[in-house]
């Protein structure tokens, strides 16, 4: 990992600057607050759940092997499931919340609305979303076919499903798709579309302190869903 990548992953993981320019981490950590238990529903090589140590029970469900071992390495569930999200079988209510960080865009439309559904029925207090601002072009990256996207969704589309929405990642302009040499951990730094990078950088994450209350405007939407007990 070079400086800028150290320092840049440092940004994010403060809780001090993501209080300011509203980050993942900082967003999910403020909603999970009152939670204890989270079933994470794709979770990658490297959730941003293993920022909220406070959480006593969870379950990461990956069906790519080698994000799902990635994820082992650092212990950041308590338990893991090699499976695809359609083959969850859960009791209703057997989580405080449901996260579902950038995983809609990977799935057809009536296969995202099915999951949201079932989702919204493990989940005792929350149902938690991230996911593009609308359709983003992306092949699979990591060789990994789960990470080609399929689909789009946009903030008048989430409202009907009832998720509140704010904005991630600052100004959509300023950000491109990937390409199929890209990776994923390289999110923050990849997806911006001008030169030299660390300038944009800036650029997007000052742009964030308003994008975040403009949604419309950000790169992607961080949705929440209360579900009436």
């Amino acid at each position: 990992m070079s400086f800028i990548d150290s320092l840049i992953e440092k940004f994010h993981k403060s809780v001090f600057w993501g209080r300011i320019f509203h980050t993942l981490n900082y967003c999910l950590q403020n909603e999970l607050k009152d939670c204890e238990s989270v079933l994470d529903i794709g979770c990658g090589p490297s959730s941003p759940l293993q920022y909220c140590e406070w959480i006593k029970y969870s379950v990461g469900v990956e069906p790519f092997k080698p994000y799902l071992e990635e994820s082992k390495k650092k212990k950041i569930h308590t338990k893991y499931l090699n499976k695809k999200i359609e083959e969850l079988d859960f009791s209703p209510k057997s989580f405080d919340a449901v996260i579902m960080i950038e995983v809609l865009e990977h799935l057809p439309k009536k296969t995202g609305y099915e999951i949201l559904k079932k989702a919204e029925k493990l989940a005792r207090k929350k149902l938690i979303i991230s996911t593009p601002n609308g359709f983003i072009k992306q092949p699979p990256v990591d060789k990994n076919l789960y990470q080609e996207h399929k689909s789009g969704y946009v903030i008048s589309e989430l409202a009907k499903l009832e998720f509140k929405c704010r904005g991630l990642a600052g100004l959509k302009f300023l950000r491109k798709p990937k390409n199929e040499n890209d990776s994923m951990g390289e999110d923050l730094m990849v997806s911006l579309r001008f030169k030299p990078k660390i300038f944009w950088f800036a650029v997007a994450t000052f742009s964030q302190i308003f994008t975040y209350f403009i949604p419309q405007l950000a790169f992607e939407l961080f949705g929440v869903r209360r579900i009436n007990q």
